[in-house]
């Protein structure tokens, strides 16, 4: 029987499961928030959830062991809802490992000219493509902590600035983040006060997800959420569920605003990928997700 006919056509948003990565600073609540995900199993390093009541992985020492447990929950039954990976930059020297055994080096940078690290993103790329299967055939939310650090942000248009940024190498960050539906940033929420002719900051105690790019850090999403709002899932859920669709004049106007952070050849690879688009919202928001990945 053919389902493919005009009468079984849909229309609105579908309900998918989550693929979200959540970075920040150290000790915020990254593991916390995701053990309030649903039926979560982690997988990662065993002391980052060790004061946690949580259901996990034993830790992989390779590649291949945190490949084969992707595996494991696709293929066999069981109960568990979303994946939760803590960390991916706990993850990251275990595939730099993986593809040093494999080219018989002795470290990453033993390859020359970056090659070890185009290496490493092909694993990656891999693991994306397990992590798709699992999600597509399980329907399990996939769920991605991660470190924050400070690094320097070249700016081509003014002054250099610092920012927070994904703690791994920038070709497997920016893969990453482009993979992800939602890119969220856990900070302390703090307020600036003026002493003695001094500006300082002041940590309210509140933990604070932010779900839009500042020049201060990364973010995105496609689930509609504030730009800001308490670090809990309950308030995640909440937001994504009562989200609007995106649309095509959100995405156009998301796309003008970031055209104005993109150096000029690639403002032209931009205006050529808009032509093709011709308004269709996913080709858009793939635009989107290449031009974040740009502007980072």
């Amino acid at each position: 029987m053919n389902d493919m006919s005009l009468k079984n056509v849909t229309k609105g948003k579908l309900e998918r499961p989550f693929r979200i990565l959540l970075y920040g600073c150290e000790g915020v609540g990254k593991s916390t928030w995701a053990a309030d995900t649903p039926a979560p199993i982690f997988l990662g390093a065993e002391e980052g959830t060790s004061q946690l009541d949580v259901t996990r992985f034993p830790e992989p020492k390779t590649w291949e062991s945190a490949l084969e447990a992707f595996e494991i929950l696709r293929k066999e039954k069981h109960g568990y809802k979303s994946l939760v990976i803590d960390t991916i930059d706990w993850l990251e020297p275990v595939c730099w490992d993986y593809v040093c055994r494999k080219g018989n080096k002795s470290s990453v940078e033993e390859f020359g000219y970056g090659k070890g690290y185009v290496a490493a993103l092909d694993q990656w790329r891999v693991m994306l493509a397990k992590l798709d299967m699992l999600k597509n055939e399980t329907g399990m939310n996939i769920i991605m902590l991660a470190h924050s650090h400070i690094r320097t942000f070249k700016n081509p248009e003014g002054d250099d600035y610092d920012r927070y940024e994904l703690k791994l190498h920038i070709k497997a960050s920016g893969l990453v983040k482009e993979w992800v539906d939602a890119l969220l940033f856990a900070n302390y929420e703090t307020f600036t006060h003026d002493k003695d002719g001094r500006t300082k900051g002041i940590a309210s105690g509140s933990r604070i997800l932010h779900s839009e790019r500042r020049a201060a850090f990364d973010a995105k999403n496609r689930y509609g959420l504030p730009e800001k709002f308490p670090l809990s899932w309950e308030e995640f859920a909440s937001h994504a569920k009562k989200a609007e669709p995106i649309t095509v004049p959100a995405l156009n106007s998301e796309i003008d605003q970031l055209m104005l952070t993109l150096s000029e050849p690639n403002q032209a690879k931009a205006q050529e990928a808009i032509k093709r688009a011709k308004g269709n919202a996913l080709k858009l928001n793939r635009l989107v997700d290449w031009m974040r990945g740009c502007a980072a």
